[in-house]
């Protein structure tokens, strides 16, 4: 069989652009875009107008040739919002309306600067925001040039760019006259409630009543808050959020804020935020009336955070007032409670869930006690890095007799023997986290401690180096549940 001789004056066009540019007389393009392909679909009911876009094809480059430009702003946001997050910030070098446009499409920013938001530009770059950080931009800048020195701290981060900022005088790092003024920040947060009625969350520092009040009543949703260098006044201001659940009050921070908050202001703060589902005190002071004014007042708190208090001896009574606590913490408080009273006068929290001890000091064994007195009812324990933790202290924590899950993270002073004898008085027991505990060795793990680890739904165990590494010995006593690595 033969095959005719391929025609040599035949092309093959090896792409569609090709026939497009033999195509001469194809002038124009006509694109209808439709929101829906079917006719008789809701939309089109409800006369939704087709667009009909003609696209000069014939050159030059004029203003037919900018296809994205004949969008209206709704279409063209929509697309931009598809864009993947990493090339958002490429897509505002296009032109002056994309830049417009992607700045509706922030929802969440941290200032530097105040005078960005003094000046309106904030709002006016980024009309849709919910999440504004001011924590840096109430902080003013030192003179540029200087050597620059970033202080970091568990919650505050401050760059230290020249001398001025410290005062050697109070030993603090930030001294009061680098702090934007009062004046400044009423204007600046009036700006942001006046722009931003959809807010949702706010973090400034050194806020005063005026100035919180002016977001109060105009962002009706707001429900995270957080302020640092917080005294009583400014919460005069936050009582009237009615709608806050997310509070965090920062007042005393060794070498940066020397603020006071006290039992005042806790009651004035409990009366106006009745909703509030988290609280987190953070250098504050008070006592027993302030805790008791909060959990009369705010029936739905189910989180309490104490770090580095300042409260009085006592306060730990009031905490049987918090009807629906669920979690309490306690992190870097270098006292539990100095005189808890009477522990039979203390009361509980009969719906608590978890108590964390993180970084505290817990070398009272009278202040531990009534500590696991009033969370009795607790099913979950987490001891993180506190410093005074041996064995009779952790005895203690057998008073809670409902434990599920514990966990110990940094606990050198805690031995094998000291974690047996509680772990053992715990019959509904199901977790068992130890990590980084030196003095609780493998070898010394008992038949009845090895028994317990076999009946667990889950167990980590990793006390040392030793026994991440290298393994430990309870491969012979614990069975086929723990092997050698």
């Amino acid at each position: 069989m033969q095959f005719p001789s391929p025609n040599p004056q035949l092309k093959i066009r090896t792409s569609w652009q090709d026939w497009f540019k033999e195509k001469r007389n194809l002038k124009n393009v006509v694109f209808k875009m439709s929101i829906s392909s079917n006719p008789k679909s809701d939309d089109n009911k409800l006369g939704t107008k087709v667009e009909e876009i003609r696209v000069d094809n014939s050159g030059g480059g004029g203003s037919g040739s900018d296809l994205m430009g004949l969008l209206s702003d709704e279409i063209l946001l929509m697309v931009l919002s598809r864009v993947p997050e990493s090339q958002r910030k490429p897509n505002c070098l296009v032109c002056k309306r994309w830049l417009f446009l992607a700045g509706r499409l922030v929802r969440s920013v941290k200032v530097v600067d105040w005078g960005f938001v003094e000046s309106g530009r904030l709002i006016s770059r980024f009309p849709n925001l919910i999440d504004i950080d001011l924590s840096r931009a109430c902080i003013g800048s030192a003179k540029t040039g200087s050597s620059g020195v970033l202080l970091t701290h568990r919650l505050v981060s401050v760059r230290l760019n020249h001398v001025d900022f410290v005062d050697f005088a109070a030993n603090r790092f930030v001294c009061d006259e680098k702090l934007v003024p009062s004046e400044a920040v009423e204007r600046g947060l009036s700006v942001i409630a006046n722009g931003c009625p959809n807010l949702r969350k706010l973090v400034l520092v050194s806020a005063s009543e005026l100035g919180v009040s002016s977001v109060a009543e105009e962002c009706p949703t707001l429900q995270e808050l957080e302020i640092h260098r917080c005294d009583d006044s400014s919460l005069r201001g936050i009582s009237g959020c009615l709608n806050l659940q997310v509070l965090k009050l920062i007042g005393f921070v060794d070498g940066v804020y020397s603020s006071v908050v006290s039992d005042i202001g806790l009651t004035i703060l409990a009366h106006g935020c009745k909703r509030l589902v988290k609280l987190e005190l953070s250098g504050c002071e008070g006592s027993y009336d302030g805790i008791r004014a909060i959990g009369q007042c705010c029936q739905m708190l189910e989180e309490l955070a104490l770090s580095d208090h300042r409260m009085d001896g006592g306060w730990m009574a009031a905490l049987s007032f918090c009807e629906n606590l669920k979690t309490l913490k306690l992190q870097s408080c270098k006292r539990i409670d100095l005189n808890p009273g009477p522990l039979e006068h203390l009361g509980s929290c009969p719906t608590l869930e978890r108590l964390h001890l993180e970084r505290c000091q817990v070398r009272d064994k009278l202040s531990m006690e009534a500590l696991f007195r009033v969370c009795v009812a607790v099913r979950e324990v987490f001891f993180q890095d506190c410093w005074g933790l041996d064995n009779e202290m952790f005895s203690v924590a057998s008073l809670c007799r409902r434990v599920k899950f514990l966990s110990l993270e940094g606990c050198s002073l805690l031995t094998t023997e000291g974690v047996e004898k509680v772990v053992l008085s715990w019959v509904e027991l199901q977790r068992l986290r130890v990590v980084s505990c030196n003095n609780i060795k493998g070898s010394e793990v008992t038949p009845a401690l090895s028994s317990l680890f076999s009946v667990l739904k889950e167990l980590k165990w990793r006390p040392d180096t030793r026994s991440l590494l290298a393994g430990t010995d309870l491969g012979r006593k614990g069975g086929r549940f723990f092997k050698r690595v």
